[in-house]
């Protein structure tokens, strides 16, 4: 039986604007998604949690024995743990009031049977037969599921005490994984980020992830994709190794929060419509690499334990009818909703400053950035607390982070161990290596700015949920974050109710009738990616091939938008701003398409 009764969760937001989200969330039914990236970060928010509820905390310090493991371990038990208290208390409430119950009701999609029978419950009469139905209703009431996020290829070696390195199983990706598995919740992993085949290998050491006796899967699996292609490739990975796929979760490659990691000019509905053909080929695919997995272990497949997994999609839905294209058209199970969230105080952990910051936001305040020490393009904002303290250290001669932290370190090309980009150390060897170069001063200023304008995500990105819960003051704790583009059209602070409610296209929209479809945001920020690609291009054979069939890609999936612009627009989709979209963005296009072969017989002919 399905128990979660929503169409969408609440994806992961940064290492802290969803830190608590399930505490805030999931006793009203709602399944959202912790990033365990920050360990540091999370043991800091366990102390704040564990004194807020009464809970017994003793610190587990930084270089403690399996420290890493033991902190997202111990923040997860007491996330379960309050996040049960405050389900049961909200079980305990009487129906017929104003309070939570009667919240979680009306959360609930119109056309869920807990909220038709609820429905049905207000209508009648006191009496045996409405508190029979009472009784039903309360044990159905379930909270929504504690999911936690890892970025598979942020797997530094870690160093003991004495600056010693640790054996592999105390990386950043296994421990973060080895304090999910170790914990009791019963719920998701969502893996990201490309392929770890160390770590795919590791979690075969956790029984959790296989079916017991009875066919269930106490701690699933939800991979986090960009096509197709790469779906079947990590599918097989892990059903060689009998682990079943539980969710896949497509997401727009640019028209998302957080890192971007673009496709190769694939639109959104030429994935989608990928996946709708040929969904029915994963179980096909990934079975019978299950089973002899089993069979190979001498462990028995329960019967009749087969389950299709689920195809979910997230970025840039803004609207009820955008949603309703992605299930209806595109046989989506269900739909993401990230950075809307961030304006909903009940929901998420963001500072008042950087909230505020959001809710004014503009389309030309929310850009694809270079600020992420990982070199991969960074959603972000302007005037951000993070970037006006990069600049201010830089005008006082002390640009860079003292990178407490280390998570995000990989450059070597000053020093034996790896170092951050964003570090005080990269960047003042990097800035007198620019300053002695024979170059223009204007080439030069190029290359500062590049150069100072990484941030310490490790640091920054967790500073807003610390000064929400109040455990730090603002002043000098900069805060960044990175919402979508999508959260431009969103102009208010929200309550948890308006939100879904919006989401369920129930009432007024939150957005006004004018905004872009979806599917034409994404395409123009494909074309301005390309011409960011094509400008850094070394013309190359192989970014020659590349870019060409970027083109060519991207050409199909504005056929595809046109397509769909034809149809019948659900409520609230405007479907009439793709056209106009794709007419501008195609001769852009053309025109950057053109500048670019010019240059490659220029090329040529040197």
């Amino acid at each position: 039986m399905n128990s979660y009764y929503h169409t969408f969760h609440i994806p992961v937001m940064g290492t802290g604007h969803s830190i608590d989200t399930p505490i805030r969330v999931a006793p009203l039914g709602i399944t959202s998604v912790i990033s365990i990236v920050d360990d540091l970060l999370i043991e800091r928010i366990r102390q704040h949690y564990s004194n807020k509820y009464g809970l017994p905390y003793v610190k587990i310090p930084r270089y403690a024995e399996d420290g890493r493991a033991r902190r997202i371990t111990a923040y997860l038990e007491t996330v379960r743990e309050i996040v049960s208290r405050k389900m049961e208390a909200v079980r305990n409430l009487p129906f017929f009031a104003e309070n939570d119950k009667q919240k979680y009701f009306e959360l609930l999609p119109d056309e869920s049977q807990p909220k038709k029978e609820y429905m049905k419950l207000l209508a009648m009469n006191p009496g045996p037969e409405r508190e029979a139905l009472e009784t039903v209703l309360t044990n159905k009431m379930v909270p929504g599921s504690i999911d936690v996020n890892i970025m598979v290829k942020l797997d530094r070696i870690n160093l003991d005490k004495h600056g010693k390195p640790l054996s592999e199983e105390f990386s950043d990706a296994k421990a973060a994984f080895r304090g999910y598995a170790n914990s009791t919740l019963k719920s998701s992993v969502i893996l990201s980020a490309g392929i770890n085949q160390s770590l795919f290998g590791y979690i075969t050491k956790f029984k959790d992830f296989y079916r017991d006796t009875a066919g269930e899967i106490r701690k699933k699996i939800i991979l986090k994709v960009t096509d197709f292609r790469s779906t079947l490739i990590q599918g097989r990975i892990l059903a060689k190794k009998g682990l079943e796929v539980f969710e896949f979760r497509i997401e727009s490659g640019l028209n998302c929060g957080g890192h971007a990691f673009a496709s190769n000019g694939h639109l959104l509905p030429s994935l989608l419509k990928e996946f709708r053909e040929k969904r029915d080929e994963l179980v096909a695919e990934f079975q019978p690499l299950i089973q002899k997995y089993y069979e190979t272990m001498g462990w028995e497949y329960p019967a009749g334990a087969i389950t299709p997994p689920l195809i979910t999609v997230q970025g840039g839905i803004g609207t009820n009818g955008e949603a309703r294209r992605m299930m209806e058209d595109f046989g989506m199970d269900r739909t993401g909703w990230a950075s809307p969230f961030l304006l909903v105080p009940e929901a998420t952990c963001v500072d008042d400053a950087t909230r505020e910051l959001l809710r004014q936001a503009g389309e030309d305040d929310l850009y694809l950035s270079d600020v992420s020490p990982l070199g991969v393009p960074f959603n972000n904002v302007r005037r951000s607390g993070s970037e006006k303290s990069i600049w201010k250290k830089a005008a006082e001669g002390k640009p860079g982070s003292a990178c407490p932290k280390g998570f995000l370190v990989s450059n070597m090309e000053y020093t034996e161990k790896p170092i951050c980009l964003a570090s005080r150390e990269y960047q003042e060897q990097k800035l007198a290596h620019v300053d002695s170069a024979e170059l223009s001063e204007a080439e030069k200023e190029k290359m500062r700015y590049q150069i100072i304008n990484k941030a310490c995500l490790c640091e920054h990105l967790g500073n807003g949920a610390l000064i929400a819960l109040g455990i730090v003051e603002p002043t000098n704790s900069p805060q960044a974050i990175c919402p979508g583009p999508n959260i431009a059209w969103f102009k208010k602070l929200y309550t948890l109710k308006e939100m879904v409610d919006h989401i369920y296209g129930r009432g007024e929209s939150l957005v006004p009738p004018e905004r872009p479809h979806m599917f034409a945001k994404e395409i123009e920020m494909y074309v301005d990616y390309y011409e960011k690609l094509v400008k850094r291009c070394g013309y190359t054979d192989m970014e020659i091939k590349k870019l060409r069939e970027f083109k060519a890609n991207l050409e199909h999936g504005m056929e595809l938008c046109m397509h769909f612009a034809e149809k019948t627009p659900y409520p609230g989709e405007n479907l009439a701003s793709i056209p106009p979209c794709v007419e501008t963005q195609r001769a852009r296009l053309e025109a950057i398409f053109a500048e670019f072969e010019k240059n490659i017989m220029v090329t040529v002919d040197r």
